[in-house]
């Protein structure tokens, strides 16, 4: 049973791969290119090799240094330099370098065999059948290393030719790094990098096109890429990544063998296209592919998509969700692939649904605030800016109820989740087709369903009960966590999903360019800015927070502590939460004028709440003053206290101290026997009566 059914599976895998191969040569006979394409297949003609063009560049001249690698990278480098084997930096990350971006990873290149390799490492694997690479964890990262040895049996052929060019008197070292070179892909990709004598070396004239942002391969194009197709992909990722332009051998093949991509393994599709999508070049990537008839196979629906909009001349919303996932990630800050497959399947959702914008609003702004309510208010308060997405959006409706726009919600969350068939089963994706009947597909998909579920997983709360969703995110900062992101984290995912979306519909057609306020305190600053330069044309009787601040530093912090117990301390406690440097950025672009009027108001009003509070207090001294005047002797006051009496801004404290003194000398002037100096004071002061009676008016 155990041999009939290896040999059932035998004869599966060979039908499949018969299929596609049949696939492709029917598109090649169609294009009337299949017998030249394989007359240009032949081997290439061999030339002597002129050793006068290899170089050895100082990295000190072209701005690298051995600090730019990263330290995981070092410990493989230096554990197979102790071990007695040559190591290096290769392919891409030698040419980012040299661009000044940051590699997406450091490949290293050994001597050594792969056995060799892993036996110097704790923890390392040995991965890979066509091209076996050994792969070593160190630190929390993974570095890809390879033999110099590995390539040379994997290609006896091409070795052998090599073998009857080599060059006379060439260094042995120079040799085997030129013989590697020679099965790169690109010759932007053949550079090496010696960290430990600090020296670049091209064999193949790679420094020339990178300066000239040129992509071409290292033999001729439609040779290297029947070796290995992928590399069809790769260079497009690698284009649109950097910017590059083509060779017209490298675009040429391109063209002519587009199809045979459909041969390759459905996880190394699904590598490509995430190194494409998930890097920070999303969007130039799906163009590339769309104008290297790639897109067709790949991803038939959004092709059909951009063919449609291109002739209707409508906005693409797909283009501008890629191109603002891009803003957010990049090579040194990736994403799973769970977000660009959610992305997708967010946008299929609204061309097999068209909804209506403030159901997009809302569902966007959920994800983002990871809480209903406040989901809600932000997508009715930014939400009313006209968008127009056609096919996408229905229309806007400024009248919905929050149960009603709950229920709409919740409907599009379920139809998101749904969409995922499109994406792995091929039922599902030629059902989807069915509204393009124009374009042609070849029901080819690759995404994983664990991944897609996984995406659609996302979503899961939002369907079951969204009034009650909670996103469960462990920082409310803005900042995104790339670490999480990385991993696929379900809760920074649909954040970066939401913020995605969101900016997409804020500069959609008709709508703002500018970014949105997102997070809480972002809203309350710009609230806060306008409430304070509205005062400039209307009073408002309502306090403004940010004063106590202007208070503050004009040293007025003792009427700041009466004002504060007022009916406003509740608007006081929310928007203090700005956070010190935020008011004192606000601050700054309040102008003088609106400085000086709000003090001045504040201070006319700090004193009306000195005179309420005081007030029956002072009516009672009056009176006491008032009937102290009448016993008092004009005798009683001596030139001293008229002096203190006759000072207009004496202080509460001073009188009453005044009134207690007057009082004891009041009481004495009763008595009929008094001492002595009490006399002399009572014919000292006779005529401070009247300056006394004149304070308390």
């Amino acid at each position: 049973m155990a041999i009939l059914f290896r040999t059932k599976n035998f004869l599966s895998s060979c039908l499949k791969s018969l299929t596609r191969f049949q696939r492709c040569n029917h598109t090649l006979a169609e294009r009337g290119l299949q017998a030249e394409l394989y007359s240009e297949m032949a081997p290439p003609p061999l030339h002597p090799i002129e050793t006068s063009k290899w170089k050895k560049i100082p990295a000190s001249k072209l701005g690298i240094t051995d600090s730019m690698i990263p330290f995981p990278s070092w410990i493989v480098l230096n554990t197979l330099r102790r071990g007695g084997f040559e190591a290096y930096l290769v392919g891409g990350c030698v040419r980012d370098l040299l661009l000044k971006r940051i590699p997406k990873d450091f490949d290293v290149i050994t001597t050594a065999n792969l056995k060799q390799i892993k036996n110097k490492f704790h923890r390392a694997e040995i991965i890979g059948r066509r091209f076996p690479i050994c792969m070593v964890h160190i630190k929390g990262s993974i570095i890809e290393v390879s033999s110099f040895e590995t390539v040379t049996k994997q290609n006896n052929d091409k070795e052998k030719a090599l073998s009857s060019l080599t060059p006379k008197r060439c260094n042995e070292k120079d040799l085997i790094r030129w013989r590697n070179s020679m099965h790169r892909d690109f010759t932007i990709n053949s550079l090496f990098f010696d960290p430990f004598t600090l020296n670049i070396y091209d064999y193949n004239n790679g420094m020339s096109d990178l300066k000239s942002l040129k992509l071409r391969t290292l033999i001729p194009a439609h040779v290297s890429f029947q070796e290995d197709c992928a590399r069809i992909l790769r260079g497009l990722r690698i284009a649109a990544r950097l910017g590059l332009s083509f060779s017209k051998d490298t675009e040429s093949a391109m063209h002519d063998l587009s199809a045979s991509i459909e041969g390759l393994d459905k996880f190394r599709l699904m590598l490509e296209l995430n190194y494409m999508l998930s890097y920070g070049a999303a969007e130039t990537s799906i163009s590339l592919l769309h104008r290297f008839n790639l897109l067709n196979i790949l991803l038939p629906i959004q092709a059909a998509y951009i063919n449609q909009q291109r002739s209707a001349k409508n906005s693409m919303m797909l283009m501008k969700l890629f191109f603002n996932l891009d803003k957010l990630v990049s090579c040194d800050h990736p994403a799973d692939s769970k977000l660009w497959v959610g992305l997708l399947m967010f946008h299929l959702a609204l061309l097999n649904n068209p909804q209506d914008a403030l159901v997009v609003w809302t569902f966007a702004s959920v994800l983002y605030h990871g809480n209903w309510k406040a989901g809600v208010e932000f997508a009715r308060e930014h939400g009313k800016v006209e968008v127009k997405f056609v096919p996408e959006i229905s229309g806007f409706a400024e009248v919905k109820s929050d149960e009603d726009l709950a229920k709409d919600v919740a409907q599009f969350a379920s139809l998101v989740q749904d969409s995922a068939c499109a994406l792995t089963e091929t039922h599902g994706l030629l059902e989807s087709m069915c509204r393009y009947s124009f374009s042609s597909c070849s029901g080819l998909v690759f995404v994983p369903k664990k991944t897609a579920k996984g995406a659609a997983k996302m979503f899961d709360l939002m369907v079951e009960d969204i009034e009650s969703f909670l996103n469960g995110r462990w920082r409310k900062s803005p900042e995104i966590n790339y670490r999480l992101l990385g991993k696929g984290e379900p809760c920074e995912t649909r954040y970066v999903l939401g913020k995605i979306i969101l900016q997409t519909m804020k500069a959609g057609p008709l709508g703002d360019e500018t970014e949105i306020a997102f997070g809480e305190k972002d809203v309350m600053i710009a609230k806060a800015v306008e409430e304070i330069l509205a005062h400039d044309q209307v009073k408002d009787k309502k306090r403004d927070p940010l004063l106590l601040n202007l208070e503050a530093n004009q040293g007025m912090r003792k009427k700041q502590k009466l004002v504060d117990s007022n009916q406003n301390s509740s608007l006081l406690v929310k928007t203090c939460k700005l956070a010190e440097c935020e008011v004192n950025s606000t601050q700054e672009n309040i102008s003088e004028k609106g400085k000086s009027h709000l003090l001045n108001q504040e201070r006319t009003k700090v004193k009306e709440e000195i005179g309420k509070h005081d007030k029956k207090k002072k009516a009672k001294e009056h009176m006491k003053v008032e009937k102290l005047k009448h016993h008092i002797s004009p005798h009683a006051v001596s030139k001293k206290q008229q002096k203190v009496v006759s000072k207009c801004d004496m202080s509460h404290d001073e009188i009453v101290k005044l009134e207690k003194i007057l009082g004891k000398e009041g009481c004495k002037e009763v008595v009929k026997e008094k001492p002595e100096k009490h006399k002399d004071i009572a014919a000292n002061g006779r005529s401070s009566a009247t300056l006394l009676s004149s304070l308390f008016k």
